[in-house]
């Protein structure tokens, strides 16, 4: 990953990827919820097992992406150093 951002405080291309974050961030939440519904309603116990793998990786995706906006908010704020 890059030091060097293209996000701005207001406007630009920055706002894009900012919001493709957030996007996928939607995205991941609702893969987590429907793998946590068939990991606890599923009767299969092999889609049960399945579905709690999907579990943790999704949780482990949305960690990461949640790291990156946390970034990409400070970068945002006026008077944010760059590393």
């Amino acid at each position: 990953m890059e030091n060097e951002s293209s996000l701005t405080p207001t406007g630009g291309d920055g706002d894009a990827d900012f919001l493709a974050l957030h996007a996928r961030r939607e995205d991941l939440e609702l893969d987590l919820s429907r793998a946590q519904q068939r990991r606890q309603f599923g009767t299969d116990p092999g889609e049960v097992e399945k579905a709690g793998e999907e579990e943790r990786a999704l949780l482990a995706e949305l960690d990461a992406v949640m790291t990156l906006i946390r970034g990409a908010e400070y970068q945002r704020m006026p008077g944010a150093r760059r590393w």
